[in-house]
């Protein structure tokens, strides 16, 4: 005989889910989507944050008109390609260092405390550092160049385009790959260390267990890592701000939108405008981000 599952809790467990859910939704929600919301709403017009009353509908103009801001443009170019290269590299020396550090040896503990002091530092203070690091006439980078014969004289890294934004992201790439070293190496102390131990039995070397065992593994995690990272690179402005405050071809969007925002926006028509540049900045940080949950097959349920 079939008996029925008449268990009343089993079938109130929805009920309940609910009723622990929906208070967190909300909350997330009025935090997160209710500033967007405003922000978009902010965007269809035009008008100074001091000067409400002028308000003006001007519906999806502002957007018109990022596309043939030539800064706005020449700021996105920036900003795609201060995230390419430092979360690119921040990802191939963090993935060395963490299968580096995933290895046992004497003072492991303390390497791997040592790694994230970085990461640790406050971003204002280690641009600022680094800045002064990189001066022509103090700095301790050409200081160390010239004493090796490598230059033969000093170099004004913050003042050019040419080396400006490589000398942003060497700093972004010091100063943001303890991160990801931090996530790649707890991705790795998942894998059973049996399926190495099979592979090696199978006559794998040391290519062959990465690329069929460590990376499936670490796929999910490395995506992640991915998304984190690019969402902090496309938004990228205390380290170009206190390195160059957008000097030498080094302004960023976050940075153009800042400017726009608090310093136009308060007192000139300009604050619709810069709305509408955040909310480009959401949308492309979001391409990104659905780029890599398909790409890495990271599942969200």
């Amino acid at each position: 005989m079939r008996v029925k599952n008449i268990d009343p809790l089993h079938r109130t467990d929805p009920i309940y889910a609910a009723i622990f859910v929906i208070p967190t939704l909300a909350v997330i929600g009025f935090i997160a989507f209710w500033p967007l919301g405003q922000t978009f709403y902010n965007s269809l017009f035009k008008f100074a944050l001091m000067y409400p009353q002028s308000k003006v509908f001007i519906g999806f103009s502002n957007y018109g008109k990022l596309f043939q801001d030539s800064r706005f443009m020449n700021d996105l170019w920036n900003t795609v390609r201060f995230s390419l290269w430092s979360v690119g590299l921040e990802t191939l020396f963090g993935m060395l260092v963490a299968l580096m550090l995933n290895k046992k040896f004497k003072l492991r503990g303390l390497v791997r405390a040592a790694v994230l002091i970085p990461w640790a530092i406050p971003t204002v203070v280690s641009s600022q550092m680094w800045r002064w690091m990189y001066n022509d006439n103090y700095g301790i980078v050409n200081s160390l160049l010239l004493s090796l014969h490598i230059l033969k004289k000093p170099i004004v890294w913050l003042g050019f385009p040419a080396t400006a934004m490589p000398a942003i992201i060497s700093v972004d790439i010091w100063k943001t790959t303890p991160f990801m070293i931090l996530l790649l190496l707890a991705g790795l102390q998942m894998i059973p260390e049996e399926l190495y131990e099979a592979a090696r039995i199978d006559g794998a070397n040391a290519w062959q267990r990465f690329w069929s065992i460590t990376f499936p593994m670490i796929r999910p995690t490395l995506g992640i890592a991915l998304i984190f990272r690019t969402l902090d690179a496309m938004r990228v402005f205390d380290i170009v701000y206190v390195m160059t405050k957008g000097a030498a071809n080094t302004e960023t969007l976050s940075v153009y939108n800042q400017w726009t925002l608090f310093t136009k926006g308060f007192i000139a028509p300009y604050f619709g405008y810069g709305s509408s540049m955040s909310v480009m900045i959401f949308l492309i940080i979001s391409i990104f981000a659905f780029f890599y949950v398909k790409t890495m097959k990271i599942k969200l349920d």
